[in-house]
């Protein structure tokens, strides 16, 4: 099995197990990853979604063998398969629950796009990154939509044009993740991260990931508006009235489903 799947204390751990190819990925482990993803969002119990990855390497990219395979397909075949890996990061960048991911060693190529994907990101200090897709002819499209907006265009730029090696401190200055910690840490940076989602509204949660991907544009005045009618909405809503309740009277708030 390339994949490992577990819920626990509502979160659904998600895990790259091919720690014998780094953890590299084919057609057959993307449907696998985005069934998980899938199972997690549909799941109640589930509030949290991890990522990681079993030994070394987070993640070495495209598998050897897929691209052999890829080498061979016929247009139409290149398209659905692009379109598998798109629709992957389309469901973690607009699932409604928030989406962590735990990076170690090497992450390179597609996997830049998984991390940049995701809500939170927690890599090791001694973690690399590398977006190498030009040095083999083709072009980190399907991911470059999130690893821009994560990054800025002009370092993406940079480092698109360059597939060069980076380091978990530059990762981490370009935006591509949110903290560098020592490998033994890697777990407890990750808890004090789901412990701190544990006090938000789940409804409210959903409803900012909502709103952060409909403000990230030019202010004008239909945005304006749009941010107004969501803020009444869920002040209005059961979470918002019951979590401005506990803070008046000075209790944890009980918070419902989304």
């Amino acid at each position: 099995m390339s994949l490992l799947f577990t819920v626990a204390n509502g979160v659904a751990v998600i895990t790259l197990d091919r720690p014998q190819v780094h953890n590299a990925f084919d057609d057959a482990l993307i449907a696998a990853l985005t069934r998980a993803y899938e199972r997690a969002i549909d799941d109640p119990a589930v509030t949290a979604i991890l990522l990681r990855a079993s030994g070394k390497n987070f993640c070495a990219g495209a598998d050897l063998n897929w691209m052999k395979r890829m080498a061979g397909y016929s247009r139409h075949e290149n398209l659905a398969d692009a379109m598998a890996l798109g629709r992957l990061m389309y469901i973690i960048d607009t699932a409604p629950k928030p989406t962590l991911v735990r990076v170690q060693g090497l992450a390179f190529a597609g996997a830049t796009g998984l991390i940049a994907a995701s809500d939170i990101a927690v890599c090791a200090s001694d973690s690399e990154f590398a977006i190498t897709e030009v040095r083999l002819g083709i072009i980190p499209a399907v991911i470059s939509p999130y690893l821009v907006r994560a990054m800025g265009a002009r370092q993406a730029r940079r480092y698109f044009l360059t597939a060069e090696r980076f380091s978990a401190e530059t990762a981490r200055d370009l935006g591509l993740v949110h903290e560098v910690v020592p490998a033994e840490e890697l777990d407890d940076a990750i808890e004090r991260h789901l412990k701190a989602l544990r006090a938000g509204s789940p409804a409210a949660i959903a409803a900012v990931k909502e709103l952060v991907a409909a403000v990230d544009g030019p202010v004008d005045l239909t945005m304006v508006q749009d941010t107004a009618r969501r803020i009444a909405a869920q002040r209005a809503s059961a979470d918002g009235r019951e979590g401005i309740a506990a803070f008046l009277e000075k209790r944890k708030p009980k918070w419902g489903t989304p």
